[in-house]
Protein backbone atom coordinates (compact mmCIF):
# COMPACT_ATOMS: atom_id res chain seq x y z
CA UNK A 1 0.00 0.00 0.00
CA UNK A 2 1.15 3.37 -1.34
CA UNK A 3 0.11 6.83 -0.62
CA UNK A 4 1.15 9.64 -2.72
CA UNK A 5 1.14 13.50 -2.24
CA UNK A 6 2.49 16.08 -4.75
CA UNK A 7 3.67 19.31 -4.40
CA UNK A 8 6.12 22.06 -6.29
CA UNK A 9 3.20 22.95 -8.96
CA UNK A 10 2.46 26.42 -9.83
CA UNK A 11 3.31 28.99 -12.43
CA UNK A 12 5.91 29.76 -14.24
CA UNK A 13 7.10 31.83 -17.80
CA UNK A 14 8.59 30.03 -20.73
CA UNK A 15 11.98 28.62 -20.49
CA UNK A 16 11.86 28.23 -17.02
CA UNK A 17 12.28 25.28 -14.55
CA UNK A 18 10.35 23.99 -11.65
CA UNK A 19 10.85 20.55 -9.85
CA UNK A 20 8.04 18.42 -8.52
CA UNK A 21 8.08 16.12 -5.57
CA UNK A 22 6.09 13.36 -4.83
CA UNK A 23 6.24 12.24 -1.31
CA UNK A 24 5.09 8.44 -0.51
CA UNK A 25 4.30 6.80 2.52
CA UNK A 26 4.73 3.34 2.72
CA UNK A 27 7.31 0.70 4.04
CA UNK A 28 7.98 -0.63 0.43
CA UNK A 29 8.54 2.45 -1.22
CA UNK A 30 11.81 1.43 -2.75
CA UNK A 31 10.24 -2.12 -4.37
CA UNK A 32 7.54 0.34 -6.66
CA UNK A 33 8.34 1.65 -9.94
CA UNK A 34 7.17 5.47 -10.16
CA UNK A 35 5.70 7.66 -13.32
CA UNK A 36 4.41 10.75 -14.02
CA UNK A 37 1.16 11.74 -16.36
CA UNK A 38 0.31 14.69 -16.90
CA UNK A 39 -3.42 15.55 -17.89
CA UNK A 40 -4.06 19.14 -20.01
CA UNK A 41 -7.88 20.12 -20.15
CA UNK A 42 -9.96 18.05 -23.49
CA UNK A 43 -7.30 16.14 -23.40
CA UNK A 44 -6.43 11.84 -22.48
CA UNK A 45 -3.64 11.65 -19.80
CA UNK A 46 -0.50 11.27 -21.20
CA UNK A 47 2.55 9.40 -20.02
CA UNK A 48 5.79 11.76 -18.73
CA UNK A 49 8.58 9.79 -17.88
CA UNK A 50 8.93 6.59 -15.53
CA UNK A 51 11.73 5.16 -13.42
CA UNK A 52 12.71 1.77 -12.38
CA UNK A 53 13.14 0.44 -9.27
CA UNK A 54 16.97 0.38 -10.02
CA UNK A 55 16.68 3.99 -11.08
CA UNK A 56 16.31 3.52 -14.76
CA UNK A 57 15.02 6.13 -16.33
CA UNK A 58 12.36 6.61 -19.71
CA UNK A 59 10.65 9.85 -21.32
CA UNK A 60 7.93 10.86 -23.49
CA UNK A 61 9.85 12.24 -26.83
CA UNK A 62 7.92 15.63 -26.08
CA UNK A 63 9.78 15.58 -22.52
CA UNK A 64 13.16 14.15 -23.32
CA UNK A 65 16.16 16.48 -23.16
CA UNK A 66 14.37 18.59 -20.74
CA UNK A 67 12.64 16.93 -17.87
CA UNK A 68 14.67 14.66 -15.64
CA UNK A 69 13.24 12.09 -13.19
CA UNK A 70 14.69 10.91 -10.11
CA UNK A 71 13.58 9.14 -6.58
CA UNK A 72 15.12 8.80 -3.23
CA UNK A 73 14.31 6.06 -1.31
CA UNK A 74 15.73 7.11 1.64
CA UNK A 75 13.22 9.91 1.54
CA UNK A 76 10.23 7.89 0.34
CA UNK A 77 10.28 10.59 -2.76
CA UNK A 78 10.01 10.92 -6.19
CA UNK A 79 10.97 13.92 -8.26
CA UNK A 80 10.52 15.65 -11.98
CA UNK A 81 13.11 18.59 -12.58
CA UNK A 82 11.32 20.37 -15.65
CA UNK A 83 13.49 22.81 -17.21
CA UNK A 84 13.22 24.89 -20.61
CA UNK A 85 9.14 24.68 -20.23
CA UNK A 86 6.98 25.26 -22.70
CA UNK A 87 3.45 26.39 -22.53
CA UNK A 88 2.60 23.18 -24.22
CA UNK A 89 3.90 21.78 -20.86
CA UNK A 90 0.53 23.24 -19.20
CA UNK A 91 -1.07 20.33 -17.92
CA UNK A 92 -2.08 18.71 -14.33
CA UNK A 93 1.20 16.42 -13.18
CA UNK A 94 0.61 13.31 -11.67
CA UNK A 95 2.95 10.82 -9.66
CA UNK A 96 2.18 6.92 -9.82
CA UNK A 97 3.29 4.15 -8.69
CA UNK A 98 2.95 0.52 -9.49
CA UNK A 99 4.97 -3.02 -9.81
CA UNK A 100 6.32 -2.35 -13.28
CA UNK A 101 7.64 0.30 -15.37
CA UNK A 102 5.02 0.97 -18.15
CA UNK A 103 4.13 3.84 -20.41
CA UNK A 104 0.26 2.96 -19.89
CA UNK A 105 -2.03 4.47 -16.96
CA UNK A 106 -3.81 0.84 -16.18
CA UNK A 107 -0.55 -0.38 -15.09
CA UNK A 108 -0.36 1.74 -11.61
CA UNK A 109 -1.90 0.95 -8.92
CA UNK A 110 -1.15 3.98 -7.05
CA UNK A 111 -1.89 7.87 -7.83
CA UNK A 112 -1.70 11.42 -6.47
CA UNK A 113 -3.89 13.99 -6.26
CA UNK A 114 -2.16 15.85 -8.74
CA UNK A 115 -0.34 19.16 -9.33
CA UNK A 116 -1.01 21.91 -11.65
CA UNK A 117 1.59 23.38 -13.88
CA UNK A 118 0.99 26.46 -15.91
CA UNK A 119 3.23 27.75 -18.73
CA UNK A 120 3.15 31.32 -19.53
CA UNK A 121 4.27 32.52 -22.86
Amino acid sequence: QVQLVESGGGLVQAGGSLRLSCAASGRTFSAYAMAWFRQAPGKERAFVGHISTSSSTYYANSVKGRFTISRDNAKNTLYLQMNSLKPEDTAVYYCAAGGDVSRLTRNYQYWGQGTQVTVSS
